[in-house]
């Protein structure tokens, strides 16, 4: 008998209208777009405007209905919903649940996964893991977040990195040997002093002082982030090369969270891969935080062929960071 592995089976993506571009932030802070394209490689990102929806349940929601759209699937189906976020709607309700009913998945239960930019890799991980139990059949993974809404705009050091926007992708059995293969997942919370954000969680609740103080606005001390995600991300990515035996002609594509070039680049380089086999998109969207790696499958989705090695790397604020490897299955 074949062992049930984790296939996804189908993948979706949405990105918010309004383009903001380096030249717009210039006007905003001590920076230009030579300077940006140069230590990043974002050239525009996309920010969610209160004219076109709100919260991030209104970028997973387009993300989970394009999916769907695509798939021609009955989201009754549907038996969990998975929202990989750092921005959630609220830190009460979960915003998982809400997608869910929006959606339509009546007959799922939900809830929200939190691991900073690691979010959806680990969200893999989750939804992988129910598919091989053998108790549920279709799990839907989405990665959203609206990090506009956390995001100083007046601090150069992170306005100029983050974008809003949601990917989602659809888990079920699969008995081909397709699917998610192996995984090497870390965390380090050591690291939440350098790459965080001080209020609006237990720690320091709400205060007309934190509120003035900007203390609710996300933070990063760069070059000890850049420092850890460099080795980190090239580190695992390698690492799960190594366990399942993969040279560099095995891998078909590398799927790298969206933080900055250089450090996927370096990611790359270690693997020993062609940069014709390295996905990106910052360019356009920036860093989306949860919805990198799902919206890199959403628009590269038409260049996978059945049986293609992919190899994911991510590294997030908290520290966490971590590798899947997958074969496609469609």
């Amino acid at each position: 008998m074949s062992k049930t592995t984790a296939a996804i089976t189908a993948v979706g993506g949405y990105v918010p209208k309004f383009v903001m571009t380096n030249n717009m932030l210039e006007e905003m802070v001590d920076t230009n777009d030579e300077w940006i394209v140069s230590r990043t490689g974002i050239k525009e990102r996309r920010v969610l405007k209160p004219e076109e929806g709100e919260g991030t349940s209104y970028l997973a929601i387009k993300a989970a209905e394009d999916l769907i759209q695509k798939k021609n699937i009955d989201p009754k189906e549907i038996d969990l919903v998975i929202i990989a976020t750092a921005t959630p709607d609220s830190m009460v309700a979960s915003t998982a649940a809400f997608v869910a009913s929006e959606i339509g998945a009546v007959n799922a239960f939900a809830y929200d996964l939190l691991a900073a930019c690691s979010s959806f890799l680990f969200g893999m991980s989750t939804a992988a893991s129910y598919i091989e139990s053998g108790r549920y059949k279709k799990v839907l993974l989405i990665g959203a977040d609206k990090m506009s809404s956390i995001i100083d705009y007046t601090d150069r050091t992170t306005c100029i990195i983050f974008g809003d926007g949601a990917g989602a992708a659809l888990f079920e059995p699969n008995e081909e040997g397709l699917g998610l293969q192996d995984e090497y997942l870390r965390s380090d919370g050591t690291g939440r002093q350098f790459l965080g954000m001080d209020a609006g969680g237990s720690l320091m609740p709400a205060t007309e002082e934190t509120v003035k103080n900007r203390k609710h606005f996300i933070y990063q001390e760069g070059k000890t982030v850049f420092k850890f995600a460099v080795s980190n991300m090239a580190d695992v990515a390698e690492r799960i090369m190594q366990r399942n035996n993969l040279e560099d002609t095995d891998v078909s594509w590398l799927v790298p969270h969206q933080a900055n070039k250089r450090i996927i680049d370096a990611t790359a380089n270690r693997m020993g891969l062609d940069n014709s086999k390295v996905l990106m998109n910052i360019e356009r969207y920036g860093n989306t935080t949860s919805a990198t790696l799902p919206l890199l499958l959403a628009d590269f989705e038409s260049k996978f062929k059945k049986g293609d090695n992919l190899v994911f790397a991510a590294f997030g604020g908290g520290f966490t960071w971590g590798s899947i490897y997958l074969k496609w299955a469609y």
